[in-house]
């Protein structure tokens, strides 16, 4: 579960001071000079529908850098501490604004590199225009990291198998499907999964899909780290 863009001005407001320190290189970044880059906090640009966000957000962070080629290549270099407790989510949100009865397909593709070491996992993170409903969708994970709430057992969806997990983070209700494997590209159908939650678990109703985000949700990279997606997309109908 993560804070995240959606919520970050709160977070700004309640959240300690993050000792960010100098301004470091973009050492994730590729060869050619990128179209963006930012080792801001809550660093942010808009490139071809894709929103992107640094989005430092825990408490007890380093340094991070975002680059972008596009809004579907694009990665960052993070240095966090090895400490517990998520420090950030850089993502790339693509806005859906459609209800789930309208929607004929919602489908997603992603290919990523990502570090043998460290604790993250790289997500998606889908939201209700209401903000009451997140769910995630873990398709790699690596180190001391676990999804919030309790497990509500395995099931196929999508293309994948996932153990599913159901929790509330105080703010909104969080349902996080973490896939049996870890996979560095692949093609998730994400409709049924919805159907699933709103039909067989009736967990919600007929919500309307919001924010559609994908990105890497970073315990810690201590020593530095470079996170890459190679390419990503977002289709719906």
């Amino acid at each position: 579960m993560a804070t995240r863009t959606l919520s970050k001005v709160a977070t700004a407001l309640v959240a300690p001071a993050l000792a960010l320190g100098a301004t470091v290189g973009l050492a994730a970044a590729p060869a050619s000079a990128a179209v963006w880059s930012s080792c801001d906090q809550w660093g942010s640009t808009t490139l071809n529908g894709y929103t992107l966000y640094n989005d430092i957000w825990g408490s007890g962070a380093g340094n991070q850098c975002i680059w972008a080629n596009s809004g579907t290549n694009w990665g960052v270099w993070a240095n966090h501490p090895n400490t517990g407790g998520i420090k950030s989510y850089p993502n790339a949100d693509k806005v859906i604004n459609k209800s789930i009865s309208s929607l004929g397909s919602l489908s997603t593709s992603y290919n990523v590199t990502v570090p043998s070491s460290g604790a993250y996992e790289t997500a998606y993170d889908i939201w209700d225009t209401n903000h009451k409903y997140e769910i995630m969708l873990w398709v790699n994970k690596t180190g001391a990291v676990g999804p919030l709430g309790t497990s509500q057992g395995t099931v196929s969806l999508g293309g994948s198998t996932w153990t599913v997990y159901k929790g509330n983070n105080g703010s909104n209700d969080v349902f996080s499907f973490v896939r049996s494997s870890n996979a560095g590209s692949g093609t998730v159908s994400v409709l049924p999964i919805l159907k699933w939650i709103r039909d067989t678990k009736g967990w919600f109703g007929d919500v309307t899909i919001g924010d559609f985000q994908f990105g890497f949700e970073i315990t810690s990279s201590s020593g530095g780290l470079n996170f890459t997606v190679n390419s990503e997309s977002v289709s719906s109908s």
